[in-house]
């Protein structure tokens, strides 16, 4: 992955308040954070011909990412950009359905293929790839820089309006000047600490351990789930590999480890016996992470100069799958909303304001929607014994012809469908 660089203009250092600032370089709009909703704002800025510097603070894409899950929203959404095939060239699995077995019982809350989409599926693809596809087709425009390993550490803010940021490199501190900052850095954001913004959060009732195990030939199914003895297991399927969810009541990791890995074995085998000549591949606590799992959104995403996005703004429940997506979604209603103000070299706090008024209540319907989910589905399973049942209502639910489709099209397409206007579809600056 090469990198690219914003133009330079030198500055004495005394004049700046904190760090020994080595030079200060000037775009029109900075991002922070190289995840999925920062690089598709980044990409879709620098197509209209507006210089933007992506800054990422690790050196590569190289990650464990805890979510490879394209919706059909976002690959609706690529194939607008003429990227979908590009992605679907590359190693990926899709999920048309989720079965799952409560007690004896199976059912199938999710079922994708009955929705009218170009790509009625989930694809399963692995998020660095995603990334550096996303990198690569943005670094076709002269416009687009990125910068890896660059680590922001404090906001230029002058007279209360966000002015750039200050950030750490492998050849010491700059300063980075834009008229627009953008925090996409993630659920843990430094941009959002650094506003001084604290998010809401609720508390979903559940963690996760999360691990991987060999996937077979034979092996059936594209997602799969059991519940059981006060458990809930989930499989994701991969190309050469299970990613598996194991659902624990929030706070009993600590009680897990201790009863040590066999015990664990024997309930993941217990719960999914079509594994069970598997489990013995766990032999460290090192290849089992666990997920706290949490749900937040802050009141205001915005101030003077300063803009969050995707979980930087509103951290999302694992249910669904969807926080990949609404973090894309964010990145198209700022371009639509501010691809303009940018060009303009000036975005003011109303404009801002419009990105979130059109982005919160998709936000908050959605988490309403996984906290219902979690309560009606995860906390009772969690709860119950090796009876664990789905709850009449929710089988109601699925039996009415109206409704049994309406959990596959918020998990596909979000409350309401995002398409990039028209205006920005067309490239602005030829590379």
């Amino acid at each position: 992955m090469t990198s690219a660089t914003a133009s330079t203009t030198k500055q004495d250092s005394a004049s700046l308040p904190s760090h020994a600032v080595r030079d200060v370089s000037h775009t029109t709009c900075c991002i922070v954070g190289g995840g999925p909703g920062g690089m598709v704002l980044a990409l879709l800025l620098a197509r209209q011909g507006i210089d933007v510097t992506l800054l990422e603070s690790h050196l590569d894409f190289d990650r464990d990412f805890r979510g490879d899950t394209v919706h059909p929203s976002t690959m609706e959404l690529m194939d607008e950009l003429g990227l979908a095939e590009q992605i679907l060239a590359l190693p990926h699995g899709v999920i048309h359905s989720a079965t799952f077995q409560a007690g004896n019982a199976p059912f199938t809350p999710l079922d994708l293929r009955r929705l009218h989409t170009k790509f009625p599926y989930i694809t399963m693809l692995p998020q660095v790839h995603l990334l550096n596809l996303l990198a690569q087709e943005a670094q076709r425009y002269p416009n687009f820089h990125l910068l890896m390993g660059a680590r922001v550490e404090e906001l230029v803010v002058e007279a209360g309006t966000t002015c750039g940021v200050r950030y750490h490199h492998a050849d010491g501190w700059h300063e980075l000047r834009a008229p627009l900052t953008v925090g996409a850095d993630g659920r843990f954001s430094h941009v959002r600490r650094l506003m001084g913004v604290e998010p809401v959060k609720t508390s979903p009732p559940m963690d996760v351990l999360w691990f991987r195990l060999p996937r077979k030939l034979s092996d059936q199914g594209e997602v799969f789930g059991q519940t059981g003895d006060g458990h809930m297991i989930l499989f994701f399927n991969r190309p050469q590999e299970w990613q598996v969810a194991y659902l624990i009541f929030k706070g009993t990791y600590a009680a897990i480890h201790d009863a040590g890995l066999p015990a664990l074995q024997r309930s993941i085998a217990a719960l999914a016996p079509q594994v069970a000549d598997r489990v013995n591949m766990l032999q460290d606590w090192k290849q089992i992470s666990l997920l706290s799992v949490e749900s937040s959104r802050v009141q205001r995403w915005y101030a003077p100069g300063i803009l969050l996005i995707g979980d930087a703004a509103h951290v999302m429940s694992p249910v669904g799958g969807v926080g990949i997506n609404y973090a894309i979604q964010d990145a198209v209603v700022a371009a639509n909303r501010l691809t303009a103000p940018l060009k303009g070299g000036r975005v003011t706090v109303q404009e801002l304001a419009r990105v979130q008024r059109s982005r919160e209540w998709p936000t908050r319907i959605i988490q309403t929607f996984q906290t219902i989910a979690q309560k009606l589905v995860v906390a009772r399973a969690l709860t119950s014994g090796n009876q664990s049942t789905i709850p009449l209502p929710v089988r109601l639910w699925l039996r009415i012809p109206v409704l049994r489709d309406l959990p596959a099209r918020v998990i596909a397409f979000g409350v309401w469908p995002v398409h990039i206007a028209p205006g920005l579809k067309a490239v602005g600056h030829s590379p």
